[in-house]
């Protein structure tokens, strides 16, 4: 049973498998899900009973028109409808936002939510990967983020906030001046699927400043605030123009009758769906603590309903997420196939603080060693390599789509290798740090993923590349250096690279005031590493987008990329209760 199950993994691609997947290859019940985040507070019992009494009228009749059904969402959050377009999950917005106004490009930090990387690629749009950096705590620098969109010419911008899966915010200033910078794009979008659990400001909604922009969508989520994902429904909002371009798209019965039924049923439950806001909000401070006082595990701040945590060192994050399943009945989301992140993360949802409790005790025992099993944790865990194929990941953002930072490969070698002339990837790197290399062998000889040619010293010596193991003994005995020395033609364009020396730069800029468009100067500090780009033979990089159904560069499409885990390719108007409803942005009192 257990293989049954932990096999659902490597069977999905850049998401975990449903809890309806999961209850089948059980005993009919599901694990406690500390996986996909949502609601544990809302709807309450109370609510669910009526749906339940209810069920068969519900799912007899035809929904009402999507236009109704909007409206009356639009009542209860006090916004004009032609703003807005409800759709049937905000995946079914997101596909529809890339078909109809995303032309070319894409940019997006890395790790995020996969569909914002993913369905631009399967279009054959470029998408512009901005890494979001472990050593800072995976928190996005507006102005940094500007400049690396300035400098690859691009035409669209997303911003997740809070971002899944880390839980990073930015506040609403800053957001606005970032949109204003923006201006001229095609469009920006602000994700605020899980801005509602966020504490950190009294209203840091920014959906009215969105109506007033011709280029700015904001994306909301109800299915995670209301605590039915079950139920696929979110919404938009922009200025009629955008908005009415992406409603008129809908087919006019998108939305379900389980979503109508729940929309007109809020606005008598407005107090108890603030309480459960808050709720969760002291649970994820209570789940942060907890958490922290496990040895070497690392929690990040969050303003989501989950938090992202870094395992101890040695621990593969594979193995920790079966053995709690098998073990413990638990879920949890590790984070290997998010682009950006690797198997040395998991991102664990809020719960209640008797669930959570249980969650600490598995971790102990599958960390620790506590249980018949032994310990995930080696006692001597420096030096530890990880099999999550972190090289394979860093080596991702030069082979696809992203071409934006391609530079990033040549760094993670250059790091593992000591190769002169190349600069040594910082110690948190992407959010991936790399392990230790035990011999001279290049960090992506031995990552399980197809390399181009471009990645060894010659076009012609790819086909001799299979034995080539055996061949590292012999040069062991000198420092390391004669394999770096072999492909000296190679070397000369990042010696002539001089944004090298100022990648410590982006690190002072934090509080940096967002230039204006013009105001911005060409060479972006993320994608500086522009040697690792000149080494590439021109054949095998092409520049423009991908077209459709082409894998992409590097032999990969998004899904192979998602189903491997970088070392073996896996197997195939007026209510009651109206003073308590908290208004659009989720935060503040209608008055």
């Amino acid at each position: 049973m257990a293989d049954n199950v932990t096999s659902l993994f490597r069977s999905t691609a850049a998401h975990s498998p449903s809890m309806a997947a999961l209850a089948r290859e059980s005993d009919g019940a599901g694990p406690v899900d500390f996986c996909i985040p949502c609601n544990p507070y809302f709807p309450t019992p109370a609510m669910f009973e009526d749906m339940a009494t209810r069920l068969r009228e519900i799912i007899t009749y035809y929904p009402s028109s999507a236009d109704t059904i909007t409206a009356e969402l639009c009542s209860l959050l006090q916004l004009p409808p032609q703003c807005v377009a409800m759709g049937n999950g905000s995946t079914e917005l997101i596909t529809w936002i890339d078909h109809l106004l995303v032309r070319e490009s894409l940019a997006v930090p890395v790790p995020t939510f996969g569909r914002w990387t993913d369905q631009p690629m399967e279009t054959g749009k470029r998408v512009d990967m901005f890494p979001l950096q472990e050593s800072g705590g995976f928190a996005l620098d507006l102005a940094q983020y500007a400049e690396f969109i300035r400098a690859r010419g691009t035409k669209v911008a997303v911003i997740c906030n809070p971002n899944n899966p880390d839980g990073g915010f930015l506040h609403k200033h800053a957001v606005v001046q970032f949109m204003d910078a923006m201006a001229d794009l095609d469009l920006v979008v602000i994700d605020e699927s899980f801005l509602e659990f966020a504490d950190a400001e009294v209203e840091p909604s920014v959906v009215q400043e969105a109506m007033l922009r011709p280029n700015v969508i904001v994306l909301r989520s109800l299915g995670k605030n209301f605590g039915l994902h079950g139920i696929r429904f979110g919404y938009l909002v922009a200025n009629p123009a955008l908005a009415g371009r992406v409603r008129s798209m809908l087919p006019k019965w998108n939305l379900n009758s389980f979503a109508e039924h729940v929309v007109f049923m809020l606005k008598e439950h407005g107090t108890e769906y603030q309480q459960s806001l808050h709720q969760v909000r002291r649970d994820r401070m209570d789940m942060s603590g907890q958490l922290s006082s496990l040895p070497g595990l690392t929690v990040y701040p969050s303003q989501g309903n989950f938090l992202f945590v870094r395992l101890p060192v040695g621990a593969e994050g594979t193995v920790v997420r079966d053995r709690m399943l098998t073990e413990h009945r638990l879920l949890v989301r590790e984070c290997g196939n998010k682009i950006g992140s690797s198997s040395r993360f998991l991102r664990l949802v809020v719960r209640p603080q008797v669930d959570v409790r249980r969650l600490v005790s598995g971790l102990e025992q599958v960390l620790y060693g506590t249980s018949r099993r032994g310990a995930a944790v080696p006692e001597q865990a420096t030096g530890t390599g990880y099999s999550s194929g972190t090289a394979a990941i860093d080596r991702l953002f030069s082979e696809t789509n992203g071409a934006g930072t391609q530079g990033l490969a040549a760094q993670a070698i250059g790091a593992g290798t000591g190769a002169p002339g190349l600069p040594a990837a910082p110690a948190a790197g992407i959010g991936m740090p790399l392990p230790a290399v035990p011999s001279p062998v290049p960090v992506g000889a031995d990552a399980g993923m197809p390399m181009p040619a471009a990645a060894s010293s010659g076009p012609q010596q790819m086909p001799q590349q299979a034995p080539q193991p055996l061949q590292p003994p012999p040069l062991q005995p000198p420092p390391l250096q004669p394999p770096p020395l072999q492909p000296p033609p190679m070397q000369p364009p990042p010696m002539q690279s001089p944004p090298v020396p100022q990648q410590p730069v982006p690190q002072q800029m934090p509080q940096h005031p967002l230039a204006a468009p013009g105001q911005v100067p060409a060479p972006a500090p993320v994608p500086a590493p522009m040697p690792a780009a000149a080494s590439y033979p021109s054949p095998q990089m092409p520049t423009g987008p991908t077209p459709p159904g082409v894998p992409a560069r590097g032999g990969l499409t998004a899904a192979q990329v998602r189903g491997t885990d970088g070392l073996s390719q896996a197997p195939g108007a007026s209510w009651s209760g109206a003073q308590s409803w908290p208004e659009a942005a989720g935060m503040g009192q209608l008055s």
